[in-house]
């Protein structure tokens, strides 16, 4: 199964510069959020796959303009060909806009979805937009990663977890997958292909 990951900046190759059949062969499109909503109407116009978002936290249009033909997953869990996906959007609160949470807002969102982890019998990728604390998140204090996704990680074993909000360009060094044990951390900064087996 290929996957389509992208968050933060949408690509010149897939949008100014697209030409038919640059999406064939992807499965899946997973956005991790703050991407213009036409820009991920017009990849799942473009394509036939389906795209799941969540919310990044400069991504207040959407309430105006959400992206058509595109499924929200905030706060859900949900099965695409056999794979278990839980959606946790937003990042660490900094100024109080829209999609911000303080470590205890995003935990407690994490809490409230042990129901449906445990009905699902775990998850396979955690789609976010903030970072896990430590692995690849900033030095600033609005692109902290949130320390409540490392229980997330160490309780259930994702395959991987996938984030945005840390843009490419932010340091000379850019760390594109990270690991914490079983778990895959990767930056979808613009777009990032996955293959799973």
């Amino acid at each position: 199964m290929k996957l389509l990951l992208i968050s933060d900046r949408e690509s010149d190759y897939l949008w100014d510069y697209y030409q038919p059949g640059r999406l064939d062969g992807i499965d899946l499109i997973l956005s991790c959020g703050d991407l213009n909503p036409f820009y991920l109407s017009f990849l799942v116009t473009m394509g036939t796959m389906p795209l799941l978002y969540v919310h990044g936290n400069h991504d207040s249009i959407y309430q105006q303009t959400p992206p058509e033909g595109c499924k929200c997953i905030e706060d859900q869990l949900v099965t695409v060909n056999g794979l278990r996906i839980l959606g946790l959007g937003g990042s660490i609160w900094y100024g109080g806009s829209s999609h911000q949470y303080t470590e205890q807002q995003m935990a407690r969102r994490i809490q409230r979805l042990k129901f449906q982890l445990w009905r699902a019998r775990g998850v396979d990728i955690v789609l976010t937009h903030s970072p896990v604390k430590g692995y690849g998140d900033g030095k600033d204090y609005a692109h902290r990663g949130f320390e409540c996704l490392l229980g997330l990680i160490d309780q259930y074993h994702p395959k991987y977890l996938i984030h945005g909000h840390v843009h490419g360009n932010y340091a000379a060094k850019f760390d594109r997958v990270l690991h914490r044990g079983e778990t895959a951390i990767i930056n979808a900064y613009e777009r990032y292909m996955l293959d799973i087996t």
